[in-house]
């Protein structure tokens, strides 16, 4: 696969309608918004395990395109097989390093020859780092804390960077009772007489615009060996993860506008933030309270020399 050369930054717009985008567990499950502001917010946590589901829904379990966080995975486990990949020999504390490096060439004869020496823990962990980058598209991608005690596969500083979401416009979150037809044992139905009914809430946003932001070096993907094949499944998986990702709490969900600037050198030709206010959203009518992507005007502005725009998606 093709090195990436460039630096990238793109602009992720997508909106939720009647939904639930990313609820806080703290707070009820209730739609994430900034308390000063009540703008809405969506973690860059939950935007990644959307292109995780995406990449593994295309490539399964594939050598390569495995995903490192995923469903009740047990991530020692996932150590433990790369280390036994390689050949090496899982660590306990305080244990000296197994592998063994190659015998020393060019000794001459009747000379007692000197035992291989052993790796030092720093090169078994690196080994192991630059396996995990190699089977599984989150970490090379994201990156990994895979510090653990046991079966230590180092820290990986991914290429792929993105910020939290927030909404255009402050959201509202609206609270929905709900009744089921039936309960869930015969204790209840006794207590209601065979009424048999079960009240419950939901939490949705009636309309929110979203932006987030994201950032690509070409540096760190070097050593993550993060490639163009990789960046455009990324891309896809940007574009089309809500289409995969449908449930009844968070309504109807869809990338509006992928904005992709594409730097002609590798250290970037202008700062982020400089791209970023080219891009430019504003609200047809002030008056009305929004419930549409078609109640905004997207406007880019001019960039920079040495940095192309792209439109992915929309």
């Amino acid at each position: 696969m093709a090195e990436i050369k460039n630096r990238y930054d793109f602009v992720l717009l997508f909106d939720v309608k009647d939904g639930n985008p990313n609820g806080d567990p703290d707070a009820g499950n209730l739609p994430r918004f900034d308390a000063e502001t009540g703008h809405g917010l969506v973690t860059d946590v939950c935007l990644k395990r959307k292109v995780r589901n995406y990449v593994q829904l295309v490539h399964g379990f594939k050598d390569g395109y495995d995903i490192y966080v995923k469903e009740r995975a047990v991530l020692s486990m996932l150590h433990a097989e790369a280390y036994e990949r390689l050949g090496l020999k899982v660590q306990e504390d305080g244990e000296e390093a197994a592998a063994e490096t190659e015998k020393p060439e060019g000794k001459g004869k009747g000379k007692a020859e000197k035992k291989p020496r052993k790796a030092s823990e720093g090169e078994v962990v690196h080994r192991v780092r630059d396996e995990m980058c190699r089977r599984y598209f989150d970490v090379r991608t994201f990156g990994a804390l895979m510090t653990l005690r046991e079966a230590n596969a180092g820290q990986v500083r991914g290429p792929v960077q993105m910020t939290f979401g927030r909404s255009l416009d402050p959201v509202v979150a609206v609270e929905h009772t709900i009744t089921r037809m039936a309960v869930a044992t015969r204790k209840e139905a006794d207590k209601q007489g065979g009424d048999n009914r079960t009240m419950g809430r939901k939490n949705t946003v009636p309309y929110g615009l979203y932006r987030a932001h994201g950032f690509i070096s070409p540096a760190l993907a070097r050593q993550t060996k993060f490639s163009e094949g990789d960046l455009d499944l990324l891309w896809k998986a940007l574009v089309e993860m809500f289409d995969h990702d449908r449930s009844s709490a968070r309504g109807l969900m869809a990338t509006r506008s992928l904005l992709v600037f594409r730097h002609a050198s590798e250290l970037g030709n202008a700062p982020a933030h400089k791209l970023f206010d080219t891009v430019g959203l504003r609200r047809k009518d002030e008056s009305k309270p929004p419930r549409d992507f078609s109640d905004y005007e997207l406007s880019v502005g001019s960039v920079p020399s040495g940095v192309e725009v792209m439109e992915l998606g929309g």
